[in-house]
């Protein structure tokens, strides 16, 4: 048995869109702390890490640990139909079919079936960062968009006193620099100097999270994978893990 009501539906409408961008399919499971979403995107390159706490919830009911397989195109069409100020009831109904209601004065009400899907929980639980970032979200943006005129990949490089992003194309660069007195550079820890190389056709659809938050981390290590989160306190985490591209410095 699994229902759910939630009055904030823009957490739903600014997070599934941005993940659908990366997976076309995926596997909500629900116990007593909320939904979670893990799933790698079909290249293996990235990896989504969804949670939304029980606690963003209006109600919350769950009977044992249902599993809801959703293709998310389907289900973002629906959250599109989905207005501020709209009340979303999701229910598992017959037919092995997920209901969603939306109730403003009027009561609209779709059905999408539940998909049988196996997925393997991605390793990710494995990775071991040296260095973490805390950076205003917006500031991030600017720094993706930036490198995106240049190039199709970006540099971030973190010392312990500066963190760093730059793009270098044949005869043009660009680079955004953050030391520590800096606002939009939060916090910063890392033990040396770390640098990696990350694709920018994926960075540019993550970044969109950041109408969920206004600040994000960044973790990552010397050529190694970059765990890009956003956290709405006590609502929602959206999680993204990149793989890094080879080094060409």
């Amino acid at each position: 048995m699994f229902r759910a009501v939630l009055s904030d539906v823009d957490l739903l409408k600014n997070s599934i869109p941005i993940i659908s961008e990366i997976i076309d399919e995926g596997v909500f499971r629900a116990d007593e702390n909320g939904l979670t979403l893990m799933s790698a995107d079909r290249t293996m390159v990235a990896v989504v890490d969804f949670k939304i706490l029980s606690t963003a919830f209006d109600e919350f009911k769950v009977e044992g640990k249902p599993t809801l397989g959703l293709n998310m195109t389907s289900f973002v069409a629906i959250l599109r139909r989905a207005k501020s100020g709209d009340k979303m009831i999701m229910e598992v109904g017959e037919k092995n079919r997920l209901k969603i209601t939306l109730k403003n004065g009027r009561i609209r009400s779709f059905e999408i079936p539940l998909l049988d899907i196996t997925t393997d929980k991605p390793p990710i639980d494995q990775l071991s960062f040296t260095g973490k970032v805390d950076v205003d979200s917006q500031v991030l943006e600017e720094g993706i968009a930036d490198a995106d005129v240049i190039g199709d990949s970006v540099f971030m490089e973190a010392t312990p006193e500066q963190f760093s992003m730059y793009a270098k194309g044949d005869v043009s660069s660009a680079r955004l620099d953050l030391s520590k007195e800096d606002k939009g550079l939060l916090k910063i820890g890392v033990g040396g100097t770390i640098r990696s190389q990350y694709p920018l056709e994926y960075l540019k659809k993550m970044i969109k999270a950041s109408k969920l938050a206004s600040n994000l981390s960044l973790e990552f290590g010397a050529d190694y994978p970059l765990r890009l989160s956003f956290i709405a306190t006590d609502k929602l985490q959206l999680s993204f893990v990149l793989a890094p591209r080879v080094s060409e410095e």
